[in-house]
């Protein structure tokens, strides 16, 4: 999915307000900052545990989307935004470690987005692909060798 300049600044503005929302000093509990687009209106809601709204805006792009590809496309596009804004994400006022999930119309989770941890790093499911086989055959060389 192709998103316009627009759109693009209005998600960056919804992280921006997760930012502000959290940038002072006072102790959070929060483990988990929610994202839900609702793909009937178009929306864009980012929420906390409580169900507290943080920010809510209206994607032109989301609108009228449904299905696996439509998840696929707007957890990418959450999840590179998010990492392009970690360093701020990491100073958060907020109890480590806390993630940024991707959520459905029920508020079940479908995704992590991001993870924030000290010690902790999620990696993008592209760098795990057929890691399974290179642990395999390096075994087998391994246990042959003896």
């Amino acid at each position: 999915m192709k998103l316009s300049n627009k759109s693009k600044v209005l998600i960056d503005q919804v992280i921006s307000d997760v930012i502000k929302h959290y940038s002072t000093p006072e102790e959070s509990v929060i483990t988990d900052i929610h994202f839900q687009p609702l793909f009937n209106s178009g929306e864009l809601k980012v929420f906390d545990d409580d169900d507290e709204v943080i920010s809510n805006v209206i994607i032109s792009e989301f609108e009228g989307l449904g299905g696996a590809d439509a998840i696929k496309d707007v957890s990418l596009i959450l999840r590179r935004s998010l990492d392009y804004r970690r360093k701020e994400l990491e100073n958060l006022f907020i109890i480590k470690p806390y993630s940024f999930v991707l959520v459905d119309e029920d508020k079940e989770t479908i995704e992590d987005l991001l993870l924030i941890d000290d010690d902790i790093v999620i990696a993008e499911d592209g760098l795990l692909q057929g890691l399974d086989e290179e642990l395999e055959e390096f075994l087998k060389k391994l246990l042959s060798d003896n």
